[in-house]
């Protein structure tokens, strides 16, 4: 017996799930038969794919690199598929990464315009700091991701637009009465608020704040940009913001002062990125273009 396309569908579902029960819910298949079918494999590929008890399945250091493989082997099934139908990525799947101070604010009305020109295409989104997109498209858990380009070396980049960094502070905060965009030297001896070290934005922020004489906060670290940005109200530090989530906020109403902070490096690429394949996903280019074009009408206003 050799593995089919059926059977890698079973590695990968357990994978994900961690758990063989939900694997075979998932796959609407008894779980006796997907444990059955599981062990044939492991027989017949000569490992152990799973180390299995009572707290789930977890991938063995062996399993890895099969799971990474019959990630690649569907996802490949799946363009032959779509090429052969004519089109692309929009007559099937696709698993999108995006950064959550991205995704929230740019996906919604891409998400739309996508389900109106393309009914039968199923976006799957997960909002995951930098470095679990840089893991989910190593490993074929994610199709393509939206990022910051630097941090993937060796991926397929088609890039998007840049995004300028802005400045939230509290309403009475000093600094607030300016209406011209703010030199980084203006925020010297100042707290500087970001998200974890997880994320890129924070590499950012640390190298703004370095050059400006202020300090980031160890106090709090954000999970979320709306999180830093009521630290920021509460005049705990200043916020540093993407201009679509600053644009986003302006737009509905917000509870602190935004200024755009005037310093070249104030500023980040944002990219559409797949594996490095010979050639790029059919669609993509589309794909890339839809982004785009939401994104400059969000910055627009």
């Amino acid at each position: 017996m050799r593995p089919t396309l059926r059977h890698l569908e079973y590695i990968v579902a357990i994978a994900d799930t961690g758990q063989v029960g939900l694997a075979a819910a998932q796959l609407n298949v008894s779980q006796p038969s997907l444990s059955s079918q599981l062990s044939e494999v492991e027989t017949e590929l000569g490992v152990t794919l799973f180390q299995r008890g009572r707290t789930g399945a977890k991938v063995t250091p062996a399993g890895e690199e099969v799971v990474r493989r019959a990630r690649r082997i569907l996802y490949e099934h799946q363009d032959l598929r779509a090429a052969v139908q004519g089109g692309g990525i929009f007559q099937g799947r696709l698993r999108l990464g995006v950064l959550p101070s991205i995704g929230p604010y740019l996906l919604p009305g891409v998400v739309k315009r996508l389900h109106k020109d393309h009914p039968s295409f199923r976006l799957i989104v997960r909002d995951e700091s930098t470095r679990d997109l840089s893991e989910g498209l190593r490993t074929g858990r994610l199709d393509m991701i939206i990022s910051t380009p630097e941090d993937h070396p060796g991926a397929r980049s088609t890039y998007l637009f840049t995004e300028t960094l802005w400045v939230a502070m509290a309403r009475d905060h000093l600094l607030a009465r300016q209406t011209a965009p703010l030199p980084l030297e203006a925020l010297a001896d100042q707290t500087f608020l970001t998200l974890s070290p997880g994320h890129r934005l924070s590499h950012i922020v640390a190298g703004l704040s370095a050059r400006a004489g202020g300090r980031v906060s160890d106090e709090y670290e954000g999970t979320s940009l709306d999180a830093i940005r009521l630290m920021a109200a509460t005049g705990a530090g200043f916020a540093i913001l993407p201009s679509i989530y600053a644009a986003v906020e302006a737009r509905r109403g917000t509870d602190v002062c935004l200024r755009a902070l005037k310093d070249p490096t104030a500023k980040r690429d944002i990219a559409l990125i797949q594996p490095a394949l010979p050639d790029p996903r059919m669609g993509s280019d589309i794909l890339a273009d839809v982004l785009k074009s939401e994104a400059q009408a969000i910055l627009k206003h």
